[in-house]
């Protein structure tokens, strides 16, 4: 998508060969026009699908997949990282990932009640490094028994395994960008 690529150009700081800072547009600061065009594309990506659900986790691909939810006129249930007053474990899906970026270790829920059998579910995420929490995700859609159409990601950093392991599991990944290196602090596209 050249609109995202022309933007991690101009605000994208390359913090090490594996680190690329998006805050101005995905990870701390929305830009709405962009959040929307990229939620358009996914529409369009997976519009045949026929999909039910948008899976997301919070919090930085939440604006991302509520505007492809939008678009396609689904729900969007996002995965918790923290455990609230009101979450009744026995009532959640849960897995462990890791989190490349934040370097730890956490928990991510979803309801029961949000995603069932009957649900064809596209998980849409802001990055993918090395593909934990997607792999995460994933488990708990087919614990679930719902159906996984596919995976949508605003920005694959693709010298990391996380695009190719999903797409080795023979799940279908459609990303908007492909970082093919941040070597040297430049940032290359595929």
């Amino acid at each position: 998508m050249d609109l995202l690529k022309q933007r991690i150009r101009e605000v994208g700081v390359v913090l090490s060969d594996d680190i690329i800072k998006l805050d101005a547009i995905l990870n701390h600061a929305v830009d709405p026009a962009l959040t929307t065009a990229m939620g358009k594309e996914f529409a369009r990506l997976f519009r045949e699908e026929n999909v039910t659900k948008v899976l997301t986790i919070e919090s930085s691909g939440i604006p991302i997949a509520f505007a492809t939810a939008q678009e396609l006129n689904v729900p969007m249930v996002f995965a918790r990282r923290k455990k609230s007053l009101n979450t009744d474990s026995t009532e959640m899906y849960s897995e462990r990932v890791p989190s490349f970026t934040k370097g730890f270790v956490t928990d991510i829920m979803v309801s029961r009640e949000c995603l069932d059998a009957n649900d064809r579910v596209v998980l849409i995420d802001d990055f993918i490094a090395n593909g934990d929490a997607a792999r995460g995700l994933i488990r708990i859609i087919r614990r679930s028994g719902a159906e996984l159409v596919g995976v949508g990601i605003a920005v694959e950093k693709s010298f990391q395994a996380g695009g190719r392991t999903i797409r080795e599991m023979g799940v279908r990944v459609e990303s908007l960008a492909k970082i093919a290196s941040l070597h040297q602090g430049r940032i290359e596209f595929e």
